[in-house]
């Protein structure tokens, strides 16, 4: 059934071809390591008001406007034509996983995408309510850090379910996804994986 969107490619063993193929760029791994370990530094470490704290949302938010900038030009999986989730996709995929047999996507799958977009959106919500209790116009606004503290521990629950699906992922599909995004290799597509940036320009 999910052949049909599904770019089919030989297995490497038959090819003599690699087994891994480079899915995540050094800007893209930068990026997601960099929300990790400030965001961490943010909620467990730097005190709320400090320079630091400040700063350390100000690194967080460039790091959020180049990466959607990179989804424009960056290479194939990191741009949005790969990963973005359509609702159909979302749909035929969320029906899939449901019956328990979702297909393997070389980049996001629409779930995991979706989750992305949340968190991105999230943080840089969280960084401009952070910027605006700084500004003299919102100085000492309730509402204000009030919103920031929400989303602020929204993001650490979402974070906890975006693990623990990444996890529950690489069992079901027996690769090590948090291992991917440090080493950017994924195993090629085979059968009915899925690899929209498999026809993309790639450079």
């Amino acid at each position: 059934m999910m052949s049909s969107v599904s770019n089919q490619q030989p297995d490497p063993s038959h090819t003599g071809k690699s087994s891994r193929v480079l899915v995540w760029d050094i800007l893209v791994r930068l990026f997601h390591w960099t929300i990790v370990t400030g965001f961490s530094l943010e909620m467990f470490v730097l005190e709320e008001g400090k320079w630091q704290h400040r700063w350390v949302g100000y690194a967080i938010l460039s790091a959020i406007l180049i990466r959607i900038l990179w989804s424009f030009w960056g290479t194939p999986h990191a741009r949005y034509a790969d990963w973005f989730p359509t609702p159909k996709k979302l749909h035929t995929y969320m029906a899939a996983l449901l019956k328990g047999n979702e297909p393997r996507y070389i980049g996001h799958n629409p779930a995991g995408a979706v989750m992305m977009i949340v968190l991105v959106l999230a943080m840089a919500a969280c960084g401009i309510t952070g910027w605006m209790q700084g500004s003299d116009r919102f100085w000492g606004e309730d509402w204000l850090q009030e919103a920031h503290k929400i989303l602020a521990n929204g993001i650490l629950i979402l974070a906890g379910i975006h693990v623990l699906g990444a996890i529950v992922e690489s069992f079901r599909h027996k690769e090590n996804l948090i291992l991917s995004m440090i080493t950017g290799y994924k195993r090629v597509a085979t059968g009915d994986d899925i690899d929209y940036a498999s026809t993309s320009d790639r450079r």
